[in-house]
């Protein structure tokens, strides 16, 4: 007679050897990148898969993102008489928190499962295995350019889609009723290059939730076909869900550091 594993040491086992290989191919992709063992081929292919692929994508989303904060913000700061505020908030808004975070959103979904879709293909059609047959390491081969190639990308995109962002938030302030003076001179008196460079910080982090998850979903995938579905749709609410968590932490230590600087 064979006993059940209790559910709660099944959950704690699944979530320490998640944690625990997210950890070994971080370890590994650093040791290849700090060596030089990187495929620059496999690593711009990577860079246009999530640059080309997910730009324009990520320009559309924040630039509306960016006009309907806005929107609401001049509404109720044009009844209360206090325009002079509009484009210095939608400017922060933008650059610490709307812009990095839905680029990382938009980019775990359309890069990150691609990642995770195609790692995934190669394990269960055993692409993996022949890889390994042959003394080459999936994670030097497959892992190292998708991280490099997201951590290079993501930034960039952040800082177009910024940039869109901010176009958005002045169209629909003006046609809100406020002067494209004011929002302009508003945005630069309250929008530091601080805030810019803290925003394209946290891209950094993002890029490697959303490069290691993905890969690590693909490289342990299972049971064929559905398997690789199974495998793609968990990356994407992996990567999404650390986004959020470390997008909280990394605010609060940012915001921290500023404290202590000023």
């Amino acid at each position: 007679m064979t006993t059940r594993p209790f559910p709660l040491a099944a959950l704690l086992s699944e979530f320490f050897l998640f944690f625990g290989q997210i950890a070994a191919l971080l370890w590994e992709s650093l040791l290849y990148l700090l060596r030089g063992a990187v495929s620059y081929r496999h690593t711009v292919r990577q860079m246009a898969e999530v640059g080309v692929g997910s730009l324009f994508v990520a320009m559309i989303t924040v630039g509306f993102s960016g006009a309907v904060a806005s929107l609401y913000v001049a509404i109720q700061l044009v009844k209360l008489g206090q325009v002079q505020y509009v484009g210095g908030l939608v400017g922060k808004s933008l650059a610490l928190e709307i812009a990095p975070v839905i680029t990382a959103i938009v980019v775990a979904a359309r890069s990150g499962s691609a990642m995770a879709a195609e790692l995934g293909s190669m394990t269960v059609t055993e692409q993996v295995d022949a890889l390994r047959a042959l003394a080459t390491s999936p994670t030097q081969y497959l892992v190292v350019p998708r991280v490099l190639g997201t951590l290079l990308m993501l930034p960039l995109i952040t800082a177009l889609a910024n940039a869109v962002g901010a176009f958005g938030g002045y169209v629909a302030a003006v046609s809100s009723g406020v002067s494209p003076g004011i929002f302009w001179r508003s945005f630069q008196e309250y929008t530091t290059v601080q805030d810019q460079l803290q925003g394209l910080v946290k891209t950094i982090p993002f890029a490697l939730i959303i490069a290691l998850v993905s890969c690590r979903q693909g490289l342990t995938t299972t049971g064929g076909a559905r398997g690789v579905g199974r495998a793609t749709t968990s990356a994407v609410v992996f990567a999404m869900m650390g986004i959020y968590i470390i997008d909280f932490f990394l605010s609060v230590v940012l915001q921290d550091a500023n404290a202590l600087l000023r």
